[in-house]
């Protein structure tokens, strides 16, 4: 069974008199610990078609199922909370909260899930130890590398224990040993916790790790193969 239905998606903006379809009635699915990237040009609807599988847009039209529930039809607290309990997001300008040290960040969102002083402080380490920043638990985001900071995010985006991650251009301002470090992380998590990835982006750094390759144009599927 699926884990991420998407069906006959649609998003269409309208700029005064002419209608914009980012997105033009997409049809996927995605099975429990894939490695994929949606790939396109700039304006293709890459991004907008990964923010409505996960919940961030509200699709025009179509519905997102995910692990059975549809996530298109749920009131916006309820979705929220979806969300959070769900889906790891991984964002290009990796989104820390700079006052917070690498540790805080990562506990935030167990914070919000009522979990325990112990047992995030165990989940943190544990994360942040994998990938590779078990000594840099209290640096604030300004001590730290692009690379580790995105390394944070991805621990970050690990810590509710979702069903799969979601990033988009992750590796946008990383140098090529940081993408290359961050990538190695992703594909161990990936093999080693059956952790889906899905991945916008435009990187080809990326797309040469995944292990299928959606291509996205004027907002219509045009190609989707898996990589033996």
């Amino acid at each position: 069974m699926s884990i991420i239905e998407v069906r006959n998606v649609k998003k269409i903006y309208k700029e005064t008199e002419v209608e914009v379809k980012a997105v033009n009635g997409i049809d996927l699915s995605f099975e429990q610990g894939e490695f994929a990237a949606i790939v396109g040009p700039s304006g293709s609807g890459k991004t907008t078609l990964l923010n409505i599988i996960g919940g961030l847009d509200d699709a025009t039209s179509g519905e997102v199922i995910i692990d059975g529930v549809n996530i298109s039809k749920l009131k916006s607290k309820k979705l929220i909370d979806f969300r959070m309990r769900n889906i790891g997001f991984v964002f290009q300008s990796y989104n820390l909260i700079p006052v917070l040290t690498a540790k805080e960040n990562v506990e935030f969102i167990m914070q919000l899930q009522g979990k325990s002083k112990k047992e995030r402080f165990e989940r943190t380490k544990e994360l942040l130890t994998s990938v590779g920043l078990g000594d840099r638990m209290n640096s604030r985001p300004n001590k730290l590398s692009g690379g580790q900071q995105q390394r944070v995010a991805v621990a970050r985006a690990l810590a509710s224990k979702p069903k799969f991650i979601l990033a988009d251009e992750p590796t946008a301002n990383l140098d090529s040993k940081s993408t290359e470090k961050l990538l190695d992380i992703m594909k161990q998590l990936n093999k080693d916790e059956n952790i889906t990835f899905i991945f916008s982006t435009h990187d080809a750094r990326v797309v040469n790790k995944a292990r299928r390759i959606i291509s996205v144009e004027d907002g219509k599927v045009v190609d989707d193969k898996k990589i033996l």
